[in-house]
């Protein structure tokens, strides 16, 4: 900030007309988020039942306030992944807060203007009965997975385009924009992709925060933002209103998830 010399004194004076250098500075910082503020917030899972989602009954269970997903080897999820889905709601704008863990290994995510009912492009096994595609999801994902090895620990809170050519859009520590007709590119890097890892809780809860606004898309675990995807071709799968979703993959896997909340942005 430039300053000009006063006419009366030597002292220099900011740009309200007050001496600049020893008052208290006009500028303050923001507020943290307060993660428990539900001030405009809807509650999409009530703590006790699965009412409102709808997902494969003999993988999704709640159990201590939390809605829990469980894959053993003696009883896997069938092709591997599944996802439980939010029905009474599709949102296109909107703030997503939820606390998330997974244990045993494995992964999850968050699913968001997502599709059911779609084909599923990955191959199932000789003999494999047909998968019921209404509990199967297409769309934006914020990925969550447990830190078995260094790769899927590095895809925790990165933008994930789920059951579609895309893949990962967003890795963990990006900023990136693409558009129609045009490969994605790399805006600006938001910190070492192994340091971020630092603030994933290993076992325990996570907060995840999910903003959708446009055609742009931020993920933010326990307060630390861990991915920006800037989508800016209007017919984007990923620019469509659509469904909320949870996603169980892996063997052996235990997902939970619990307090969610969501403010839809009009």
């Amino acid at each position: 900030m430039q300053t000009q010399p006063s006419s009366t004194s030597g002292h220099a004076k900011d740009h309200f007309g007050s001496p600049g250098r020893n008052d208290a500075s006009p500028f303050r910082e923001p507020e943290p988020l307060d993660f428990d503020d539900h001030a405009g917030y809807i509650r999409i899972f009530d703590g006790v039942s699965l009412k409102g989602w709808d997902g494969d009954p003999s993988i999704w269970h709640v159990e201590g306030g939390a809605i829990v997903g469980e894959s053993t080897k003696e009883k896997p999820v069938p092709n591997n992944n599944s996802y439980l889905v939010y029905r009474n709601l599709e949102a296109k704008d909107f703030d997503l807060k939820l606390e998330i863990k997974v244990e045993n290994g494995g992964g999850s995510g968050i699913q968001y203007r997502s599709q059911t009912g779609i084909p599923w492009r990955g191959s199932l096994p000789a003999g494999h009965p047909p998968l019921n595609l209404d509990w199967m999801m297409t769309g934006p994902q914020a990925d969550f997975w447990f830190p078995v090895t260094p790769m899927t620990s590095s895809w925790t809170g990165q933008f994930y385009s789920e059951n579609t050519s895309l893949g990962i859009l967003a890795w963990r520590g990006e900023v990136v924009d693409s558009s129609a007709g045009a490969k994605p590119r790399l805006v600006g890097n938001i910190g070492n992709r192994d340091a971020l890892g630092g603030y994933v809780k290993v076992n325990d809860w996570n907060e995840y925060l999910i903003m959708a606004r446009g055609g742009t898309f931020i993920h933010v675990i326990n307060g630390q933002l861990m991915s920006v995807y800037i989508d800016d071709d209007p017919k984007s799968s990923n620019n469509l209103s659509g469904l909320i979703g949870i996603e169980i993959e892996g063997i052996p896997t235990k997902v939970s998830v619990r307090n969610l909340w969501i403010k839809e942005i009009k």
